[in-house]
């Protein structure tokens, strides 16, 4: 997510002519992008971090539901 936010930062200052950024070439950018894409489609899925992911959504509903179950007392409903 913070790779996103770079490049979105750097598009708008590259297009808004900002400082330093203005001499910025788009292909940096570009680069960036590519980077991301490649990222967040082969190298997470290999890694298994969509997974875990997933995994943690999963374990919370099942805490939640737990949770639900028992009253402040600790007996069952």
């Amino acid at each position: 997510m913070p790779l996103i936010l770079l490049i979105a930062a750097l598009c708008g200052l590259r297009f808004f002519e900002v400082w330093r950024f203005a001499d910025l070439s788009w292909w940096y950018i570009v680069g960036l992008m590519v980077a991301a894409f490649i990222w967040f489609e082969f190298i997470e899925k290999m890694l298994g971090l969509d997974k875990k992911k997933a995994h943690n959504v999963d374990n919370q509903r099942r805490e939640a539901r737990v949770k639900n179950a028992f009253d402040k007392n600790g007996k069952r409903r």
